[in-house]
């Protein structure tokens, strides 16, 4: 359905142009769907709709370098007849706390099953889509509420400056599309952030998680449940197994011993794991164990799986490109408050989804992979096309969706280079003492 269709439906007669980017990928029976599930729709006329405050949670997201009153007035998410006066903050407030976090929640949930899947299709290694899982932290604001919720890093000397919340995301790598995400406490670790994303996984796929994911448990699951849904992960170096058969040069076919607190506590799990080990070497890196499922050798070739592992690292690129371009560095969620913090963080993954959409249709039309499209400059053009579409006739806002398609396509990236050194930093220590934290019942905003 168009979405100036579903808008008249609310009263509003005039359509919010910026948006129409968007219109072909986000379904506004979608929208309609997540309010009515949730009871959140607008009944009474306001000037802020339960619809217009959910395309407020996305385009604050997208457009991070304006206010959140800008963002109204830029969207154009006012009812006409009703903008006069304008929208108070408080009001924003207000029509943000009524509709509360689930409804983005369930919009995001069902917009990330189908795009995601689709994408996953579209990209499969030998039959299998390619997901990954890793963790990151967010800063939010200096409030009390947010800390006593999130709470603060801490360290042996003080505490962390700011409240952090913990993430945990399950992407499609190749495409960077989320497929769904978790967030908690600082003080929540990722595996167990982890648990409700594990059932997620479609059939037919690969999950490529970090050393410390590894839980013998989940791996179980992973493999037992479903058809085809395999695990990748790299091993610790004090791992223990014993060599079944060699497979090939530096590849064999292993099992791996499960401590009994493990079992007792799940009595399903096998004592031994029957896993592959693949070890390889790059040029400038120490040698490296990977362990998996995928246990055919000759369907599923051990060079493949070590080139393919790396591509675990396009998660870490997917944060980046949340915490460095949307953010524009901020890397500090808006809200003051823990229901309006997961309100942001749901808008946040739809409107980064919906960025990457457009550079997937865009690199389809190239017959590019998604990888090769730039997602700095794909951002900044459809901010630019958000904040100015409003103050066009509707008449020419086709030609101008084609040709923000059309710039897009010339933001093609060069192909990847291999890394040949180690990652090394190096880390200035500041001279000046760390601000004390303000007294309880205090805010430093």
């Amino acid at each position: 359905m168009e979405l100036g269709k579903a808008l008249r439906v609310v009263g509003q007669g005039e359509r919010s142009e910026a948006f129409d980017v968007f219109c072909r990928s986000l379904d506004i029976a979608w929208v309609r769907r997540a309010l009515d599930v949730t009871e959140t729709a607008s009944i009474r006329r306001r000037k802020l709709p339960a619809e217009f405050v959910v395309w407020l949670v996305i385009g604050m997201a997208l457009l991070r370098d304006r206010s959140i009153e800008e963002v109204v007035r830029h969207l154009n998410l006012v009812v006409p007849e009703l903008r006069r006066p304008d929208v108070t903050r408080g009001a924003i407030i207000q029509a943000r706390d009524r509709l509360g976090c689930e409804a983005l929640a369930v919009l995001f949930t069902e917009t990330a099953r189908r795009w995601a899947g689709d994408s996953a299709d579209a990209l499969r290694w030998r039959g299998l889509g390619v997901y990954g899982v890793d963790g990151t932290t967010l800063r939010v604001p200096d409030t009390e509420e947010n800390e006593t919720t999130f709470g603060r890093p801490r360290s042996g000397r003080t505490a962390g400056a700011y409240p952090q919340l913990r993430m945990v995301a399950l992407m499609v790598l190749r495409s960077h599309l989320l497929a769904d995400f978790a967030a908690g406490p600082f003080a929540m670790g990722e595996q167990r952030l982890a648990q409700k994303l594990w059932d997620q996984l479609p059939d037919h796929c690969l999950v490529i998680v970090d050393k410390g994911f590894i839980n013998y448990w989940v791996f179980f699951q992973i493999h037992r449940q479903g058809e085809q849904r395999h695990w990748l992960c790299r091993a610790k170096s004090n791992l223990k197994r014993s060599v079944v058969r060699s497979l090939g040069h530096g590849d064999d076919l292993v099992t791996i011993p499960v401590n009994r607190p493990l079992r007792a506590q799940h009595p399903e799990l096998p004592e031994f794991i029957t896993a592959r080990a693949i070890r390889y070497q790059r040029r400038g890196f120490r040698p490296q164990t990977l362990l998996t499922s995928l246990l055919d050798s000759e369907v599923y070739p051990a060079r493949e799986i070590a080139e393919l592992y790396h591509e675990r690292w396009e998660l870490e690129i997917g944060f980046d490109e949340i915490k460095t371009h949307t953010f524009e560095r901020a890397e500090t969620l808006r809200s003051k408050s823990p229901q309006r913090i997961l309100q942001e963080l749901w808008g946040l993954a739809i409107a980064y989804n919906l960025v990457r959409l457009e550079m997937a249709h865009v690199a389809n039309r190239l017959r590019l992979p998604p990888s090769r499209i730039s997602y700095r400059h794909s951002l900044l053009l459809i901010r630019n096309f958000l904040v100015s579409a409003w103050l066009a006739s509707p008449g020419v806002l086709p030609k101008r969706l084609e040709a923000l398609h059309q710039e897009i396509s010339l933001l093609v990236l060069p192909e990847r280079r291999a890394r040949r050194y180690p990652r090394a930093v190096k880390i200035k220590m500041s001279k000046y003492r760390k601000k004390p934290l303000p007294r309880r019942g205090r805010s430093l905003n």
